[in-house]
């Protein structure tokens, strides 16, 4: 009877340990892992009935086509988990986010377009990540960030088109990466790619079939011999100028800045304005071909060639102007400081709190030398003389400001 008894109670302890579906077959490796085989079932789904300490899992070539948030909730402890050569379309949010001990994952020859790349950060001890032959058309930059430990990682034969540059960052034990058989645009935006492959000692497996296949004047070279001079970081200047002459105006000063740019492709530019009251980002042009400029930057006018003009200049618009230039390779900016400041005798009055001012031909004119705080750049004070009141004919009173004084910085070039 004891015998009997001793047998019941190690069936008891040990049944839970080799529970398996009736679809696998499950068995313990010489390391202690527990195996579940369920390879080549013909499954649709994942089966349930596994046992909570399996450490591999083999679900190739069935016909799985689906992947819910609980798919593998029976399986906390899994290691390896094999789901190539299956259909699988979709897959929830949470289906992976859970395995945290997970090392191997083979997702490899399926019809994923869409994937939860959220699910990732929790698996910072994976190794091997296996994605190819899927319908990917794009990743997210920060799809691998949290994977410390990846050693390979398998992406070739799906749809990608472009990749965002440091899709790779942060990978720092990467040793083997596969991306050949993509339909990759060989625009700029992929050209960190080439600089990447050439300073990297990640091994690019079948590099030599990692082909462009547009634009047509590049389809069929490789995404590594794309030409430096087709792609080239932009460069700007800004110069800023008013309308300065010799008459007397009622209508106060209107500062003009140009922003000039240069690269491949061209750059877009775009500008930002912080002032003591608002913060402005303006993409773009905004004075429309009739001169209509829209109303939510009616105070500031862009124009398609690089220039902005701001009208009736006064105090509140002063503060920080800063041009910026983008195209696919990079982007590079330089910034303006403005300040408005008035007095009778501008000169005089300059060389006084300042006297690095310098007094030019009766014209005042200053360039600050150091860089601003903020580092903004270039900080440029508009002078301007402020007489006396005089009377308008209709008996009111008039601020009269000659042009002809008003001291800008002219010609002076701001580079990047």
């Amino acid at each position: 009877m004891r015998p009997l008894l001793c047998c019941l109670g190690l069936a008891v302890l040990l049944g839970p340990c080799l529970a398996c579906p009736s679809a696998c077959s499950c068995s313990t490796k010489k390391n202690g892992r527990l195996l579940a085989e369920c390879a080549y079932k013909d499954l649709q789904e994942v089966p349930e009935g596994l046992s909570s300490n399996v450490t591999i899992l083999t679900l190739s070539a069935n016909r799985i086509g689906w992947l819910g948030q609980g798919s593998f909730a029976e399986v906390p402890e899994v290691q390896s988990l094999w789901l190539g050569y299956n259909q699988i379309g979709v897959v929830e949010p949470g289906a992976f986010a859970l395995l945290v001990h997970l090392k191997n994952l083979d997702l490899s020859h399926n019809k994923i377009a869409d994937f939860p790349w959220q699910d990732l950060r929790n698996l910072s001890g994976l190794q091997i990540l296996k994605m190819n032959n899927n319908r990917l058309a794009g990743l997210p930059r920060d799809a691998f960030r949290s994977l410390k430990d990846l050693r390979s990682l398998w992406l070739n034969d799906n749809e990608l088109t472009t990749l965002a540059e440091g899709t790779f960052d942060n990978l720092p034990s990467l040793s083997q990466l596969q991306i050949f058989n993509n339909p990759f645009n060989c625009s700029c935006k992929v050209f960190w790619l080439k600089k990447w492959t050439e300073n990297t000692s990640v091994s690019i497996t079948k590099g030599g079939s990692t082909l462009c296949v547009a634009p047509g004047r590049l389809k069929g070279r490789a995404v590594t011999d794309i030409p430096d001079h087709h792609c080239v970081a932009p460069s700007v200047q800004l110069t800023y100028l008013s309308n300065l002459d010799n008459t007397v105006t009622y209508d106060g000063l209107t500062l003009t800045l140009h922003c000039s740019v240069a690269g491949s492709p061209p750059p877009e530019i775009r500008w930002k304005i912080q002032t003591s009251s608002r913060r402005v980002e303006i993409n773009g042009p905004n004075v429309a071909r009739d001169g209509n400029v829209k109303q939510s930057q009616e105070r500031f006018w862009v124009f398609k060639n690089g220039t902005m003009a701001i009208p009736n200049f006064s105090k509140e618009d002063e503060g920080i102007y800063t041009c910026l230039a983008v195209n696919d390779v990079g982007m590079r900016d330089v910034s303006v400081n403005v300040a408005l400041a008035g007095s009778e005798n501008p000169a005089e009055d300059l060389l006084r709190d300042d006297p690095l001012a310098s007094h030019l031909g009766g014209r005042s004119c200053y360039k600050g030398d150091e860089m601003d705080p903020s580092g903004a750049g270039e900080k440029l004070v508009i002078v301007y003389h402020m007489p006396r009141e005089s009377k308008s004919r209709a008996g009111g009173t008039v601020l009269q400001v000659p042009l002809g004084t008003l001291l800008l910085a002219l010609g002076i070039v701001l580079c990047r």
